[in-house]
């Protein structure tokens, strides 16, 4: 429907001109009811027409623009499906004063900023499982929204996501993105034992740094870090965490962090107990090592785009964490 009154108003634009250069030029070829209308009276129709022309077709061209930003799934809020037993862990009423929705300017005591989104239908008193967003190099959290798309689906499987603007790479930097978590637990209805951290590339390091690192190796209940830029050598510098669900995403065309996935996937499968000697391939085209103490998932995706490509395997990234029980 809009598309054809675009075209009415395009063509009243057109035709406002054409009216505009009779009206000029010659009236004497203009009649209605018989009788002759005024230079005057036809150049005023010919401007009057042009402004609706314009004024309609911009309406709908921003219209349609706005849509277009309204049902971008990398922002929509989705709503989750509460199965609630027994077993649900919960958090006392009134004690979370967190809000349903955006929370979009939330800040650390340093002073990094992170924003927060819930289910549109987000309960209070129900923990929710926490998928934490680490940026890539220079990005706003707003950026990481946009480049990762996950806020709709994690939002649809029950999860509050949360995205936290960039830091230069540093062993502090780390430990202070490891706080938000905690910061988050202070305000939503929050499942301490299923905190999930991913990233791409400085974002990733920080989600696998944070699962190593002694003082902050305790926060995830899994990682799904990509393009990272850690390599095996510099990972026999920590010991081993407690085994840990890890998916490991890098692509063979990374020239940045060449190899770098296959390298940090190994010293994972090592760490976690798995059969190195022979990992299997699965229909996905990920490679999953076997026998992995605590039956914890290892798992290597790798793909063929360059370092600043997002993998786009977030069906399979919400489905690696909601297999997480704890």
């Amino acid at each position: 429907m809009n598309e054809l009154l675009l075209v009415i108003f395009r063509v009243m634009i057109f035709l406002s001109v054409a009216l505009f250069v009779i009206g000029i030029f010659k009236p004497e070829w203009l009649r209605f009811r018989q009788k002759q209308p005024s230079r005057t009276t036809i150049v005023a129709a010919a401007v009057g027409i042009l402004i609706i022309g314009f004024t309609g077709a911009g309406a709908i061209q921003f219209a349609g623009k706005n849509n277009a930003e309204a049902v971008n799934p990398g922002k929509l809020l989705g709503e989750a499906v509460y199965a609630v037993d027994d077993n649900t862990r919960r958090c006392a009423p009134g004690t979370k004063p967190g809000t349903a929705g955006a929370s979009n300017d939330e800040k650390t005591s340093t002073g990094i900023h992170y924003m927060v989104k819930t289910p549109v239908n987000y309960n209070a008193n129900i923990a929710h499982p926490l998928l934490m967003v680490y940026a890539p190099g220079g990005r706003s959290r707003y950026e990481s929204e946009n480049y990762m798309s996950l806020t709709q689906e994690a939002t649809a499987a029950g999860f509050i996501v949360a995205y936290a603007d960039h830091r230069k790479m540093t062993t502090e930097t780390i430990e202070q993105l490891a706080e938000i978590p905690g910061l988050i637990e202070t305000k939503w209805c929050i499942d301490t034992k299923r905190v999930f951290l991913t990233g791409h590339s400085d974002g990733g390091t920080t989600a696998m740094g944070i699962a190593f690192m002694n003082g902050t190796k305790h926060i995830p209940a899994a990682i799904a870090p990509s393009a990272v830029g850690i390599r095996g050598e510099d990972l026999k510098e920590y010991s081993c965490p407690n085994p840990l669900p890890v998916m490991v995403m890098h692509s063979s065309h990374d020239t940045l962090f060449p190899g770098y996935g296959k390298e940090t996937i190994e010293w994972w499968a090592v760490c976690n107990g798995c059969d190195t000697a022979s990992p299997v391939k699965e229909a996905d085209g990920c490679i999953t090592y076997r026998s992995c103490k605590n039956n914890v998932t290892t798992r290597y995706c790798e793909g063929t785009g360059t370092h600043p490509e997002w993998p786009g395997k977030n069906k399979a990234i919400i489905d690696f964490f909601r297999a997480v029980n704890k």
